[in-house]
């Protein structure tokens, strides 16, 4: 399991500005891609899937970056793949899907949230993948001693790629208390996957790790990037206080544990100068454990019913986000075999070196406790 979970420690960090232009997000992407990756495991005519968070119509960073998606698009063109396929499925509340039929539409979020046409433009196809219906998903299984009572339901075009890029955002989560790329997971759940999900939320965190060792993310997903020059500090997902400072950042990793070690840091950081009464239980609802716990009720009845929402588990989190208390990141760390020792790797010297070292700091821990 260790091999399979990848335990590169390899995080870049690239500069963006506030308000960056399509050619300064090309830049960024780029830098940041080819710090930690050379790419060579793209041959010319692989398709490559790219797995952007469209939960809801809102637009960046509520969603991810429309910018970031295009760059990403044009460089793995540029390095010959023959198709780029991107996808999701969106949150519960904006979408139903069953076995009868769903309603509501990713497509037409991803057109409000100003994705839809910008991926087309960059010359990739979209899969949204409740259009295929309820029989094109197909079942597969987390890791040994998971928490989850059935396989997982994914969506039929995974199997049609050889490659996968995630591309999430960084934002902190009402029930959650962060949503980044191991929380991404859930956008490839079939509804009645999704159900479990939120039904048995003793162990939400818990499956939220196991759902990433699924054998076709640990066979094909490559690099996980995110755009963070705009962070959804507070709430979320789809509402909260955003901040974009004066410099933000392009944060990609091959893995993806790396990754959301530094970006959880950098949400942190954004978080911890949110205003304070954008920090309270009605604004910021993951601090509060009966706000959260009657929102997951509330989800778990509209995913399945009012008995499900009645009869759902109570879950546990952490009031404040903080990277050694996040049980998602525990379980990912006892299934990859521990801690990943994070090397930082900033592709300009114009980001701060105390930025440098409070990220450093934040995912440091004795050596004695890191990963082998």
């Amino acid at each position: 399991m260790q091999d399979l979970m990848n335990l590169s420690s390899d995080v870049s960090l690239a500069p963006l500005n506030r308000k960056p232009s399509p050619q300064d997000m090309d830049q960024a992407i780029r830098d940041a891609v080819f710090a930690v990756d050379s790419l060579d495991w793209l041959q010319p005519g692989d398709t490559v899937f790219i797995k952007p968070v469209i939960n809801s119509g809102k637009p960046y960073p509520s969603t991810t970056s429309p910018l970031a998606v295009a760059s990403m698009i044009g460089l793995l063109k540029e390095k010959g793949a023959s198709r780029v396929v991107v996808g999701d499925m969106s949150g519960v509340g904006l979408l139903h899907q069953s076995p009868e039929g769903c309603k509501g539409s990713t497509r037409s979020l991803a057109k409000s949230a100003g994705l839809l046409n910008i991926v087309l433009d960059a010359g990739a196809e979209w899969a949204f993948f409740e259009e295929a219906g309820w029989e094109s998903f197909y079942e597969e299984q987390p890791a040994p001693g998971s928490h989850w009572e059935r396989g997982i339901m994914l969506p039929n075009v995974l199997q049609e790629v050889d490659h996968i890029v995630s591309m999430p955002r960084c934002s902190r989560h009402a029930l959650m208390g962060n949503t980044l790329g191991l929380k991404s997971v859930v956008g490839y759940m079939r509804y009645d996957t999704r159900l479990e999900y939120h039904h048995a939320a003793k162990s939400i965190q818990e499956k939220t790790a196991e759902a990433n060792t699924v054998p076709t993310l640990l066979q094909k997903q490559r690099l996980v990037v995110t755009a963070a020059d705009k962070v959804l500090a507070t709430f979320g997902p789809d509402l909260g206080h955003v901040i974009a400072p004066s410099q933000g950042l392009v944060i990609a990793s091959r893995s993806v544990i790396a990754h959301d070690l530094i970006s959880l840091a950098w949400l942190i950081v954004q978080w911890r100068q949110a205003p304070w009464l954008n920090k309270q239980f009605l604004t910021d609802p993951s601090s509060n454990k009966i706000v959260t716990n009657i929102a997951n009720h509330l989800v778990a009845g509209i995913l399945g019913g009012w008995k499900w929402g009645i009869s759902a588990e109570n879950m546990e989190n952490s009031p404040q986000p903080n990277i050694w208390r996040d049980r998602t990141l525990q379980r990912a760390f006892e299934l990859m075999g521990g801690i990943p020792d994070i090397q930082l790797h900033p592709t300009q010297s114009s980001i701060l070196p105390q930025l440098l070292a409070e990220l450093a700091s934040m995912v440091a821990l004795p050596s004695a406790s890191r990963a082998a």
